[in-house]
This record gives C-alpha cells, sequence and structure tokens, in this order.
C-alpha cells in the first residue's frame, strides 16, 4: 500500500465508523466510562439504574416524612389535654411536680477510664439530662467531680453544657456536698436491696463504663466512706440473660419511671432494652430453659455489654451508601458496672 492511499483509507473508516455511530442510536446512548473505553458492564449500568430511581423518588421520600412528622406531631397532640392557649410546652409543664429526692452522677473514676469510655459516660449523662428536664417528677440532679477528661470532652463536643437548666454541675466530691446519713450508694454488689424510694436521700450512681474491670469498686468505695449501699429490686421483678449491670442512664430512667409509676416491675420493663432479654420473674419459671441460659450467662461472663439507646436521625442516602452503612455501622454499646 503507497503512502499516498494511507490517509485516504483512514479518513473513509472514520467517516463510516461515525456513519454507522448515528445510523444505530441505542449503540449512542450506551453510557460509556470515558473517552475511547468500553461500554459499561451490566453491573455497572444496573447502578446507574438504581441511582437513576433514587434521584427520581427524591420527592417522594421527602412528602413521606413530611407526613411521617405531621402524624407523630398529630399523635402527640392527642395526647395532650386540651389547652386554651395552645402552647404544647405550657400544658407538658402543667403537670410537673419536681421530686426532693436527689439522684448523684459521680464523675470520680474518670483516670479509670479511657477516652472512648469517657465519650460513652459523656453520651449517657446527656440522656439522663434530657429525661430528667421531661419527666413528670424531675429529680434533683448532680455532676460531681466533674473534671479531668470528662469535662475536656464535654467542652470540644458539647459547649452547651455550660447552659444546662436544673443540674448542678460541681467539681467538689459528692461527700464534701451531702451529709453522710443522707447518701446510698446503688451497686450491683450491695446486698441490701431497695424496697421504695425515700425522697429525703441522696442516690449515687458510679459514673464509671469499665467492661467489667474494676468490679465492685463502687460497693468497696461505699463501703470505705461508711456510706449506705443498695442495689435495685431487679431480682424481684426481671428474669434476664445477662448479668445485673445496667448503664448509668438505665438506672436514672428506671428511677425516674418509678417516681411517676410507683411500681418497679413496670419501671423495669419500661427501661430495659429488649437485648437484656427481660421476662417477669413468674413467666420466667415457666421457661427452664430461659434460666438455664440465665445461669451460664451470669455464671461464665466476665463482662457486659449494655446499649446506649440514641435517637435516630432519618438520612436521605443514596442506596448504595445505605446498604454499606447498614454492612459497617453497629449501635454503640455501653458497658457501665454500677458496683
Amino acid at each position: 500500500m503507497s503512502s499516498e492511499t494511507l490517509p485516504v483509507f483512514i479518513d473513509t473508516s472514520n467517516g463510516e465508523r461515525k456513519q454507522d455511530v448515528s445510523e444505530d442510536p441505542e449503540e449512542s446512548e450506551k453510557p460509556r466510562l470515558g473517552e475511547g473505553s468500553e461500554a459499561v458492564s451490566k453491573r455497572q449500568m444496573k447502578k446507574l439504574m438504581r441511582q437513576k430511581q433514587w434521584e427520581e423518588q427524591r420527592e417522594l421520600r421527602k412528602q413521606k416524612r413530611k407526613e411521617k412528622r405531621k402524624r407523630k406531631k398529630l399523635e402527640r397532640q392527642c395526647q395532650l389535654e386540651p389547652n386554651s392557649d395552645g402552647n404544647d410546652r405550657k400544658r407538658i409543664r402543667r403537670h410537673v411536680v419536681p421530686s426532693t429526692l436527689r439522684l448523684i452522677i459521680d464523675c470520680s473514676f474518670d483516670d479509670l477510664m479511657v477516652l472512648k469510655d469517657i465519650k460513652k459516660l459523656h453520651k449517657q449523662i446527656q440522656r439522663c439530662y434530657a429525661e430528667n428536664r421531661r419527666a413528670l417528677h424531675p429529680v434533683q440532679f448532680y455532676l460531681t467531680s466533674h473534671g479531668g477528661q470528662l469535662k475536656k470532652n464535654m467542652d470540644e463536643n458539647d459547649k452547651g453544657w455550660i447552659n444546662w437548666k436544673d443540674i448542678y454541675i460541681k467539681p467538689e466530691h459528692y461527700s464534701e456536698l451531702m451529709k453522710k446519713e443522707d447518701l446510698i450508694y446503688l451497686t450491683s454488689d450491695s446486698p441490701n436491696v431497695l424496697k421504695e424510694l425515700d425522697e429525703s436521700k441522696a442516690y449515687v450512681i458510679g459514673g464509671l463504663v469499665d467492661h467489667n474491670h474494676h468490679k465492685g469498686l463502687t460497693h468497696k468505695q461505699a463501703s470505705d466512706h461508711g456510706i449506705d449501699h443498695a442495689q435495685l429490686p431487679l431480682g424481684n421483678f426481671v428474669k434476664m440473660n445477662s448479668r445485673k449491670v445496667l448503664a448509668v442512664n438505665h438506672v436514672f430512667e428506671i428511677i425516674l419511671g418509678y417516681l411517676e409509676t410507683r411500681d418497679w416491675q413496670e419501671a423495669f420493663f419500661t427501661i430495659l432494652p429488649q437485648r437484656k432479654g427481660a421476662v417477669p420473674t413468674d413467666k420466667a419459671c415457666e421457661n427452664p430453659s430461659h434460666d438455664k441460659q440465665s445461669a451460664r450467662l451470669e455464671g461464665g461472663s466476665e463482662s457486659d455489654s449494655s446499649e446506649e439507646e440514641c435517637s435516630r436521625i432519618e438520612l436521605d442516602l443514596p442506596p448504595e451508601e445505605e446498604k454499606q452503612d447498614k454492612e459497617n455501622g453497629t449501635e454503640p454499646t455501653v458497658d457501665t458496672a454500677l458496683h
């Protein structure tokens, strides 16, 4: 082939290729990854189709969320008593009768926790504060021995804590703020079982997220300080698949629940997370397999995993990211030993 005819051959083939593309509209509509690359695979095509479908349904999802919010707001309004001024906040707060009971979270274990557990404790304290603010019988809430890693973490991640209301945040130890005869330390290792709450007392919850590395520490501390101690009557009403070790916020919320209902069993079953496998003691007796499983777990486990219940926010994520989040995401767990 001569050098003169070579350019003609190339130009002709390029022209024919352009003509073929124009004559085949379906082939021209196939998405390509880039200039000169091969057509996308079937898997990539499906992904693009899902993405397109997700984009098209964006408004529909937005409308559904809007309707859900309206429905929840209507449900809340139906639960509230009629009020002429139409102020929901005033209707809620009208029936609030503060309790004289003092509830203290002892934060003196700061040096026994790593930063990860400090952050978990911080979130539990946030939950306690929020629940106390909306409770029908809010307690006199204290944070004592507040400082160290906990205060630093709160300063960095929750600067609004300095504006919290109806809470006493003190750097002093609880023994410096309360009379010794008024104090009762709540610990699962105590042989004393509470029958009811004395609202003239100050109950102490150990602010320790330790994964059972310091078992019996709070009970020992209470004994060393000559402070009365007791455990919640959990075993009298509940049979669980795990040890009787609860997160700080669970203990706090159970006490709030009891002050509202004056019923321990109702308070326990309203607050305890489902993964604890809690059942009434009378029903547990009818299910021997449950007893065996509970005994095996209580006797052979050195640690207890207690989930922190966090509010979930609906995110408008693409299907691929949502799938990845479900595969990789796990609910945070909190292990707080009240001992």
